[in-house]
């Protein structure tokens, strides 16, 4: 495990190209078409908040209130669903398989196929509850230190959970593991050494929460964003931010802020280092942000396109958790370090000016969990 001095920022030099990188392929329009079939589905609230636009010295703020999405308190189902369901469409030889013609599938075979990921909460609970949908069985493995209550709603969507003693890495070392078992399908959210397509697609399942913001915005009249902030556990939200506002289908693509816990801040270890590093971590109220290191898949994207990084206190995202519950948004620890993060870029008039021209004009804070998402292990 690499050892490093930590550092709670970074921006790409002003000197260095902007979007290094080759442009990312733009997902198929067949995740949002696909999106919509899926009982419950409504666009999740573009919150505008004008007054931490006048406290932040800028134009606008927008936060993307993913407090209840699909029926789950957080935004993780976009990407579970889409995962599991190209997944099993693929273990069954259906290629143009729909919902519900899947879901029949599923259902008349037993005892059938099962659905396995490592998680720290949301994304289990996703997974868990797309198994549910379609009839599939499902065992979610979980690190140390998760909280009971998410344990629960896991267990409540029909889901066997597995307890590790370890770390989230040991977690998923073990759901891949289970996963060499027939008619066992890994549905992880990070990459695994020779099983990077459904991470992929579990990126492209998160193009529909970007989709929603620019069909918002542009419904308002209102400007695209000039500053994305992204809240970041192994990166895999942040790589479909980059996907979509990278893709060179846009004149201006906006500032990319990545933010993370200073108890985990692996993301920014590899950015300052150059290179995918793995860190050693403590406890943090940002649970699902607890992560040691980047996914692998993500990292190219993160390193070429990702503009700065910051990361925050767990009192600093408590209180910001608080300021966003006063102005109605409910969200959780990982999705009020949105707000926590874009505050601790701009409070510096140094760290400003290290960001892309234009900023300052439209901010969206992406609030990627509910307040009772994941009861983090010190509640």
């Amino acid at each position: 495990m690499a050892t490093m001095t930590r550092t709670s920022w970074y921006a790409r030099p002003r000197s260095a190209p902007r979007d290094t990188g080759a442009p990312p392929p733009v997902p198929s329009a067949a995740v949002a078409a696909f999106h919509r079939t899926l009982p419950g589905y409504a666009p999740t609230p573009l919150v505008e908040l004008p007054s931490l636009a006048a406290e932040l010295g800028v134009r606008r703020v927008f936060v993307k209130d993913e407090s209840s999405r699909l029926g789950l308190p957080a935004f993780k189902m976009l990407g579970a669903s889409w995962g599991a369901f190209r997944a099993l469409s693929e273990h069954y030889g259906l290629a143009e398989a729909t919902l519900e013609g899947l879901r029949a599938r599923v259902r008349g075979e037993r005892p059938g196929v099962r659905l396995v990921t490592a998680t720290e909460g949301n994304h289990g609970r996703a997974v868990a509850a797309m198994a549910r949908l379609l009839g599939a069985r499902a065992r979610i493995y979980v690190p140390s230190g998760v909280h009971p209550a998410a344990i629960a709603a896991i267990e409540d969507e029909g889901a066997q959970v597995a307890r590790v003693a370890g770390t989230y890495e040991e977690a998923v070392r073990c759901a891949a593991e289970a996963a060499s078992a027939a008619d066992t399908l890994l549905i992880q959210d990070t990459s695994v050494p020779g099983q990077d397509q459904v991470p992929q697609w579990i990126v492209d399942g998160y193009s529909t929460l970007f989709t929603e913001i620019d069909d918002e915005l542009s419904a308002r009249g209102v400007e695209a964003p000039g500053l994305v902030a992204v809240p970041v556990g192994v990166g895999s939200l942040a790589q479909a931010a980059v996907t979509h506002y990278r893709s060179g289908r846009r004149a201006q693509s906006p500032a990319l802020l990545t933010v993370e816990p200073d108890a985990a801040p692996c993301v920014l270890a590899s950015l300052t280092a150059g290179r995918l590093t793995t860190i050693g971590t403590s406890a943090t109220i940002m649970s699902g942000l607890h992560c040691a290191a980047p996914s692998a898949l993500a990292w190219p994207r993160l390193r070429d396109f990702v503009d700065a990084a910051v990361s925050v206190s767990d009192g600093e995202t408590a209180r910001a958790a608080r300021d966003l519950a006063a102005l109605g948004v409910h969200a959780g620890p990982c999705g009020a370090a949105s707000l926590a993060g874009v505050r601790a870029a701009l409070a510096s008039g140094r760290r400003r000016a290290a960001l892309p021209p234009g900023h300052d004009r439209t901010v969206v804070l992406l609030a990627t969990e509910g307040a009772d998402a994941n009861p983090h292990p010190t509640s």
